[in-house]
């Protein structure tokens, strides 16, 4: 067994809960003694060791030879995936359907056509009614090849309305395929792009849009279809920044959820995903109260047990209501309480169970830095922002290592390291001329800092003044206001101009603002 497989191997058997091991020892026992099985004495040294070392199982397992290992490897491997397969059966509506076609085939080829079709009409059904399209088409094929040997005798009247069923699902497929496709590519130019920059980026982004769009309406695709509809708008308006419009398809897309309830248990991620981009959008927008209501909404769904009942729904909650959390603090200026997350944070990040790439713990990393920046532990924050300015993947989100250089500036500037400041803003400076995020927010912040080592400390509240006042009117230009979705730079600016630390400036925006929205129309 190669070496990655026999990597894939330890960590499968790694992830498995003790519900799902004890299940595995019951599957494999069902017709042998534990002591005749080979491959289960394996599965628990594999257990117990938590790693693969070959010198070892010859060691502690005489009874296994050298030239055995690789065959016993492989087969743990399939029993191990066969007995999750049978656990997992009542949770996953798709696996229950493949396998009723797995008895359709077993029934067919016992020369039981009829008992097969029966089976196969069941599965269709079940398939139409959770959107699973693949599989309809696989039975439809598959009640195709019955009928086509006219073994039921029924082929004139069936022949059509299967061939109509297939030409209506494939429609269905490829139409839902176009804007899933359009969705995907978006997301993956989000992951190198991040927001607009200038008028190049958004001329780029929306010819790309407008190139890729399907020209098909909503109301002409299904469930799973309007799903990617509102993901693809989604993520094109959050790339422009029209927060507006992102909201607007973000709210689509859970309507679609609440208005069919039960497809929460089938679609899950989809259902996370969406309330994690109607977030999204209200945080973007400072839209407080409605993001407070759908935060809630997201809480309530660790009390279902239905929802979050594998791991990877577990992990994909987790992740967004982490990111959410941090967040609300972020809108309620109450830094220093956030930091409660962070070891927690830190401890899923170490261990990673639920296997979040580079792109997920960095933009954690940045969320944190943010937290310590705002309760004035730069140190803290410069000890974050250092693992996403030297990271192992270089590829994902260079806005956010950019601004992660630009914050780390600040950062030591506030620890009163001005030598480091002066020698750094060079080598910030190549850097995003290098990636072109060089914006007018930015070259006023390096104007200041090249300047601070030659202004008087007395003098130093009427410079910060007078950058205040410099980059206020960027805060509503379109192509500007991005650096403000990263840093509110207006705040620190103004905790300098007040002494007052940046927490307390945030805090008192946010219960201002409070105060004025009562009685008042929502944000968005």
């Amino acid at each position: 067994m190669a070496k990655q497989r026999t990597d894939d191997l330890v960590q499968l058997i790694n992830s498995l809960s003790r519900a799902e091991k004890r299940h595995f020892r019951l599957f494999v026992r069902r017709n042998q003694s534990s002591d005749d099985i080979l491959f289960l004495r394996l599965f628990d040294f594999l257990e117990k060791y938590n790693q693969y070392n070959e010198e070892l199982i010859l060691k502690k397992l005489p009874e296994i030879k050298k030239r055995q290992l690789s065959n016993l490897k492989a087969h743990l491997y399939k029993q191990l995936l066969t007995s999750l397969r049978l656990l997992s059966k009542q949770e996953n509506e798709d696996i229950q359907i493949r396998e009723s076609i797995d008895y359709a085939r077993v029934l067919y080829n016992k020369g039981l056509y009829l008992q097969s079709l029966s089976v196969l009409d069941k599965a269709r059904q079940k398939a139409l009614q959770l959107n699973f399209n693949a599989l309809v088409i696989e039975i439809l094929d598959f009640e195709k090849h019955i009928e086509s040997q006219y073994i039921t005798r029924s082929i004139e009247g069936r022949a059509e309305e299967l061939a109509l069923q297939v030409d209506q699902t494939t429609l269905g497929i490829a139409r839902n395929n176009k804007y899933s496709n359009l969705a995907l590519k978006l997301y993956g130019l989000y992951l190198k792009l991040g927001y607009v920059r200038n008028e190049k980026d958004y001329s780029y982004v929306k010819h790309f849009f407008k190139a890729n769009l399907p020209d098909i309406t909503f109301q002409k695709l299904d469930f799973i279809g309007q799903l990617h509809y509102c993901a693809a708008y989604c993520w094109y308006n959050h790339i422009v920044q029209d927060f507006r419009m992102s909201y607007k398809y973000a709210r689509m897309w859970v309507s679609l959820f609440e208005a069919a309830p039960e497809m929460k248990y089938v679609h899950t991620t989809l259902y996370l995903k969406g309330l994690h981009n109607l977030l999204n959008a209200l945080y973007n927008a400072l839209d407080y109260p409605r993001f407070a209501e759908t935060l809630k909404m997201l809480e309530a769904a660790r009390e279902d047990d239905r929802l979050l009942r594998t791991i990877n729904n577990e992990g994909l909650y987790n992740l967004f209501w982490y990111i959410h959390a941090i967040n609300k603090h972020y809108l309620e200026g109450t830094f220093s309480e956030g930091l409660k997350l962070v070891p927690a944070i830190n401890e899923l990040i170490d261990s990673n169970p639920y296997y979040w790439d580079d792109h997920r713990i960095m933009l954690f990393y940045y969320k944190i830095a943010s937290l310590y920046f705002g309760s004035d532990d730069f140190g803290q924050a410069i000890h974050y922002l250092n693992l996403i300015i030297n990271p192992k993947n270089p590829d994902y989100r260079g806005d956010i290592q950019a601004f992660a250089r630009i914050l780390n500036l600040i950062a030591h500037f506030e620890l009163g390291n001005e030598i480091l400041v002066e020698y750094q803003i060079k080598s910030v400076y190549r850097f995003l001329s290098k990636v072109e995020d060089l914006q007018a927010v930015q070259k006023e912040i390096f104007k200041f800092l090249r300047r601070v080592p030659n202004i008087r400390a007395e003098a130093l509240p009427k410079e910060f003044s007078a950058l205040r006042r410099k980059l206020l009117p960027y805060q509503d230009d379109p192509f500007e206001k991005r650096p403000f979705l990263y840093l509110d730079i207006i705040s620190w600016l103004e905790s300098k101009i007040e002494g007052r630390p940046i927490q307390d400036i945030v805090r008192e925006k946010f219960l201002h603002s409070k105060v004025k929205r009562e009685g008042k129309s929502d944000v968005l």
